[in-house]
């Protein structure tokens, strides 16, 4: 099945493909959002405190008399930067572990598997927890821990693709011609599992986005003066009888990106596997 066809299918996916317009837009106000901004999102302004949203600030001012359009708009970024950690960690280290534990086999396949196994045993808000507190509380780190407690999802789905795909005639056809377990991995099995892998990864936005939220709301994740959705919410979650317009807008921004990861997702599993369209 050819990229253009894969596309086409995606496309037709009306939900999905919004979605994706979405995100894309959600990148392009990270990597732009100093200039798109109207005011320094850090600047305080003790004579504006709590304003009430208006044509100068469009979403209010928060307790320091802070811009909340231009502080949402700057969060974007932690979230950008979350997702990036989320997808890049686990390909580069969960895959290639999936892969080699899929074709080899044998003990390599038991001891990778159970490392996984472990890995997987602990609900990830933990082990994310338990590893922004060994490396220390930051944005960077909260995202190290993201990736990090992605690579068992990642690994387990490389090992099953990987276990069909080493059966296959052409794999077969390459062994008996003499090619090497590095160059059939690299040569045959990753491009064929690859439809799958970038279907867990456009999912894995939404997971790395609400768990970068949920450490930053926590205190571990997103420190002052770096700016996340989560310490959005967490600072107005203090003042949500009195304001709660608040904590509206940066909910609703981390539901919208939630949501549209989950259906960009779902639109290209429709899109590389047709039947299980006609499942659902």
């Amino acid at each position: 099945m050819g990229f253009k066809e894969v596309f086409k299918r995606f496309m037709a996916e009306r939900l999905a493909f919004i979605s994706f317009i979405y995100l894309v837009l959600l990148v392009i106000v990270a990597i732009f959002a100093p200039y798109i901004a109207p005011y320094d999102p850090n600047k305080q302004d003790l004579a504006h405190v709590l304003a009430d949203p208006s044509f100068s600030h469009l979403m209010g001012t928060d307790n320091l008399g802070r811009d909340i359009f231009s502080r949402l708009l700057m969060g974007t970024r932690a979230a950008l930067q979350a997702s990036l950690f989320a997808i890049l960690i686990p390909v580069l280290i969960g895959i290639p572990i999936g892969i080699i534990a899929g074709y080899l086999g044998g003990l390599i396949d038991d001891i990778f598997m159970r490392i996984v196994d472990a890995i997987m045993s602990i609900p990830a808000i933990l082990l994310c927890l338990g590893i922004t507190a060994a490396l220390g509380v930051s944005l960077w780190n909260a995202m190290i821990a993201i990736g990090i407690t992605s690579i068992p999802q990642f690994a387990r789905l490389a090992r099953g693709q990987t276990l069909q795909v080493r059966t296959e005639a052409y794999v077969e056809s390459a062994k008996i011609s003499g090619a090497g377990s590095i160059w059939i991995m690299l040569k045959h099995i990753i491009p064929n599992i690859s439809p799958p892998v970038l279907v867990q990864a456009s999912l894995n936005i939404s997971f790395a986005v609400l768990v970068e939220v949920s450490l930053s709301f926590l205190g571990m994740g997103a420190q002052s003066p770096d700016i996340s959705w989560g310490s959005l919410i967490q600072q107005a979650y203090t003042m949500i009888n009195m304001k709660p317009w608040m904590i509206i807008y940066p909910g609703v921004a981390v539901s919208l990106t939630i949501m549209a990861g989950n259906f960009v997702g779902d639109g290209l599993r429709v899109a590389v596997d047709p039947k299980l369209k006609n499942k659902s």
